[in-house]
């Protein structure tokens, strides 16, 4: 069962890559710029607080062993002197927690900022997509980089990064000291150091490849739940719910497979120090015996005791090192998955000099126009077409034959791979993208309604609309009617995708979101497909209404709609093979006469 699942087309996904790159320092620098802004705020006084925490920590062993103890051995300390030695140490580590805390506290409103910003550009960014972007990548692949990965930088901005350099500080301080109290000891006891940074380096290349894993594995589960979300209606319809419970459940295992082998990983590194650590101890007590006993050169029990302390201190930080490196690791694993979206490009864009656009009458001219999805697909073959200002232009044709890929290049979705798009004169490429898309509005077969009342579905596209503007639109296009029916009226909330409303009341939302809008061309793409004869009817005149005046560009099959055209073009394989008014493609007796008898012919049965 589980391989049929697994070939079944509709549970299909781009196969993400492992990214094989080196780890690189230039995309940590990256990472940090995000920092920046907050270079003179937030990071001095973590760091601050950072660096008073650590010398603090670093002057307690000195203080009990080398002071405290140092004055016992030498019989100048009494009771009283002891009392307060022991409340100094006190002192200090009470000042130690507080400075913790307050960097704490001041990290994490650094990372949280950071983050902030992180998921913001990341989302601003692919708003500004081009739709090829969009038709490679499923949603929930999507999803995943703007949330999933960002969130796993969290615990690297708000602890990784001061705890990193905390740590090295504290390191750095550690081996000065001990190198100071006793160079010989020191050196015995910092041998076992390179053993163990040889063998944790062979880990760092498989935790980092096991991080990748667990995101593409991640991408893949939130792909197939967004799929399985929105297909519901038609996976019950088709009683396939056991088998998407079946590929749903192997993608789970994979992910879950995934998380075991990172985690299992990253519990490698922390033996190896716990393991350094014991040997650490064991060298201190026999080699620091023979000092303490030496004639030559004898080691105070002082010094013995702060070294201690600070042989106990010394792993800490190592551990912690390699966990920032693990959670390093998963950051870079994510933040590769990131910049990989930031550095996409638009594959279309304004230009530098890109003119504003004024004054629009709407005439829209295909020159020579070329076209193709992929190097295999050639959606369009040398178009050329005149869409004249405030007049109705149907697109014919069947399936497949160019109808919504040149509306698409009308409204720059996609740019032509050859030939020329003018609007009033001007190639589109020559005007701000902006304004094009401001002087164009689509209404969809699948008419796309958002989380939110009827009122802001239909200001969509005019957000500075009054309530009046907005009921005198739903009026004209004659869903004034049904939204006063329901129970808030224009302020009955809908949720995504307005399961609530009927396809046809959908629709009608869409006709008032495209008047509001007042565009000054307009495209109907099969916008009456799905409204039944009354209501169409009854929207004949809202129709008008919202054509009036516009240049129109509706692709539709019904008789009712096309005949109403000023001008009819029929397609055929991406190329032009008829056009006229509607009688004189009648005359003609071709393709469209073909093509309009077939529907009579349908109708009397």
């Amino acid at each position: 069962m589980e391989k049929t699942v697994k070939n079944k087309s509709r549970f299909h996904y781009p196969v993400e890559q492992v990214i094989e790159k080196p780890f690189n320092w230039k995309q940590l620098l990256r990472l940090l710029a995000f920092v920046k802004p907050y270079a003179k705020t937030l990071l001095p006084i973590t760091i601050v607080m950072m660096l008073l925490a650590t010398a603090v920590r670093l002057a307690i062993p000195i203080f009990i062993g080398v002071f405290a103890i140092g004055q016992v051995e030498k019989g100048l300390a009494t009771g009283p002197d002891m009392v307060f030695y022991a409340a100094i140490v006190l002192g200090l580590y009470v000042l130690n927690m507080v400075a913790n805390m307050l960097r704490i506290r001041w990290m994490n409103r650094l990372g949280q900022y950071v983050i902030f910003d992180i998921r913001k550009k990341l989302f601003n960014h692919i708003q500004h997509l081009s739709h090829r972007f969009f038709d490679q990548r499923s949603a929930g692949s999507i999803l995943v980089r703007v949330i999933n990965d960002v969130n796993s930088l969290q615990d690297l901005f708000t602890n990784g990064v001061v705890n990193l350099l905390m740590d090295i500080v504290m390191l750095i301080g550690i081996v000065v000291i001990l190198f100071t109290l006793s160079p010989q000891l020191a050196l015995v006891i910092l041998i076992i150091l390179p053993i163990m940074f040889f063998i944790s380096t062979k880990l760092r290349r498989k935790i980092r490849r096991a991080w990748q894993t667990v995101r593409i594995r991640q991408s893949r589960l939130n792909s197939h739940l967004n799929e399985s979300i929105q297909g519901i209606r038609v996976t019950q319809a088709y009683a396939q719910e056991q088998e998407n419970m079946a590929f749903f459940d192997d993608v789970n295992t994979q992910t879950y497979k995934s998380w075991q082998h990172a985690t299992k990983m990253n519990a490698l590194f922390r033996p190896f120090v716990e393991m350094a650590s014991a040997l650490g101890g064991a060298i201190l007590i026999w080699y620091g015996a023979y000092l303490i006993q030496s004639d030559t050169n004898p080691l105070t029990l002082g010094v013995f005791v702060s070294f201690a302390f600070y042989v106990g201190m010394f792993w800490e930080p190592i551990s912690r090192l390699g966990q920032v490196y693990n959670q390093l690791l998963v950051g870079m694993a994510s933040s590769e998955r990131i910049f990989e979206f930031l550095d996409e490009k638009p594959n279309v864009e304004d230009k530098q000099d890109a003119k504003r656009l004024t004054n629009v009458e709407g005439e829209v001219v295909f020159r020579d126009v070329t076209f193709a999805y992929d190097a295999r697909r050639p959606a369009l073959k040398g178009i050329n077409l005149t869409f004249a200002a405030g007049k109705t232009t149907a697109l014919v044709g069947h399936t497949g034959s160019g109808k919504s890929t040149i509306v698409n290049l009308m409204s720059r979705f996609y740019d032509p791979t050859s030939g020329t798009i003018l609007l009033d004169g001007t190639d589109l490429k020559e005007i701000r993208l902006a304004d094009v898309r401001a002087s164009v509005s689509y209404v969809l077969q699948d008419t796309f309604i958002f989380a939110g009342t009827i009122m802001d579905n239909i200001r969509f596209g005019r957000p500075d609309a009054t309530e009046e503007d907005i009921i005198a639109a739903a009026k004209a296009v004659g869903a004034d009617d049904f939204i006063r029916k329901l129970a808030d009226g224009y302020h009955t909330e809908v949720e995504e995708q307005g399961s609530v409303l009927s396809v046809g009341e959908r629709q009608l939302l869409s006709f008032a979101r495209a008047l509001l809008a007042n565009p000054h061309i307009l495209i109907l793409d099969e916008a009456t497909a799905n409204i039944d004869t009354e209501t169409e009817l009854k929207i004949q005149a809202g129709l008008k209404t919202l054509l009036a005046g516009r240049t129109a560009i509706m692709i539709a099959h019904r008789l009712s709609t096309i005949r109403e055209a000023d001008h009819i073009i029929v397609l055929e394989n991406g190329q032009v093979i008829e056009e006229g008014t509607h009688q004189q493609l009648r005359e003609k007796k071709g393709m469209y006469d073909g093509f309009i008898r077939s529907q009579h012919e349908a109708l009397q049965t």
